[in-house]
């Protein structure tokens, strides 16, 4: 069951005529499939890139191998990477792409513990982004980006004018 903010992200993009398009790697489709369980959720739903390995990141969504290279699969420069591949390739009024650290074995580091979460994305060509650091065990973690996705889109609706 999707959680209060999704729902009411998912109402409000309705209301507004809008819609949503993700590019997930942390989340390996957990954003959409929640977005999915609001009932009429068709006209705001566009799709979703789950580009978990670092091939359909750098091959699906084009992010210069560079870049992963440099500062890692989990960083905002990637995650900003994937919202200009995801709005190159889904027409789509908001985009949303996430990446991030849920379990150790990654790229965490004492600067970048587990729990470290980055959203980026647009809504119509106004680029956004944020940075969070979650607690809990990796189930939980992926909920908590859900929603810290749903609010930011919420937000920044509010503070572009939209």
């Amino acid at each position: 069951m999707p959680s209060d903010i999704v729902v009411k992200c998912s109402h409000t993009l309705k209301d507004k005529n809008l819609t949503i398009a993700f590019a997930e790697s942390i989340t390996a489709g957990k954003l959409i499939s929640e977005f999915a369980l609001i009932p009429n959720c068709g006209s705001i739903l566009k799709g979703s890139i789950a580009c978990y390995d670092r091939s359909v990141k750098e091959t699906l969504m084009g992010v210069d191998p560079k870049i992963i290279d440099e500062f890692t699969a989990e960083s905002a420069q990637v995650t900003e990477r994937l919202a200009v591949g995801l709005k190159k390739l889904v027409p789509a009024d908001v985009i949303v792409a996430v990446t991030g650290l849920a379990s150790d074995g990654g790229s965490e580091t004492p600067e970048k513990p587990v729990g470290t979460m980055f959203i980026n994305g647009f809504i119509k060509d106004r680029p956004f982004s944020d940075v969070y650091k979650l607690d809990g065990n990796p189930p939980e973690i992926i909920l908590q980006v859900v929603d810290k996705a749903a609010e930011l889109v919420l937000q920044k609706l509010d503070e572009f004018g939209i």
